[in-house]
């Protein structure tokens, strides 16, 4: 004990704990603060946009996790150049090639459905009956199709999409996979569930 007949100790420990359970008081209330910037789980389902990090999206891959928007899978697929190069080859193989069958966005109606030609942005939902294509980016035969040049096939009924989500005639789905609305926020995120300026 000091001359003054305080305890340095005992001062320190006090200062310690106040200070500890001043900050798990700071914390407590900026955590539902900050989360109260981000979309609810409801209002998600009910359609609010959601933002995805795709910078560490490779060439010829699809996004995972698969994000989700209206509790729809959202397959995000970067294509490669010979991807693109082949898109177009086999529109014979089309039913609707042009995409004139369904509303989709604007920006949507070119050859490769996007707004980047290299990012891919589909509902991964088939048109068939809500089964979820498998992606398969093979450019090479398969047991399902023998000129295969990659894309979305569904194992369940064997219906067949190409890279920009273009049915193949004669399969069960009866239309392209839907376009949902996006913009580029940036280089490496996008914005899904809402239309916007195309950065």
């Amino acid at each position: 004990m000091s001359h003054d007949g305080i305890n340095p100790g005992r001062r320190n420990f006090l200062i310690s704990a106040t200070s500890v359970v001043g900050a798990a008081g700071f914390v407590g209330a900026a955590v539902p603060f900050v989360g109260s910037w981000t979309p609810s789980a409801k209002a998600l389902a009910a359609g609010a946009p959601v933002k995805v990090d795709i910078g560490k999206l490779n060439p010829g891959d699809i996004l995972g996790p698969i994000p989700a928007w209206r509790d729809r899978p959202i397959f995000v697929v970067k294509r490669t150049e010979e991807m693109m190069s082949r898109l177009n080859r086999r529109n014979y193989r089309l039913a609707d090639p042009d995409s004139e069958e369904q509303k989709q966005p604007d920006y949507a109606r070119n050859e490769t459905r996007s707004i980047r030609p290299d990012i891919g942005i589909l509902v991964g939902i088939c048109t068939h009956l809500s089964c979820s294509p498998k992606f398969n980016p093979a450019i090479e035969p398969q047991p399902f199709d023998t000129e295969w040049v990659g894309g979305f096939y569904c194992p369940c009924h064997g219906s067949m999409f190409d890279l920009a989500g273009r049915v193949y005639k004669d399969v069960p789905a009866p239309t392209n996979l839907e376009v949902p609305p996006h913009f580029f926020e940036s280089d490496s995120v996008v914005v899904i569930g809402e239309d916007g300026g195309v950065a």
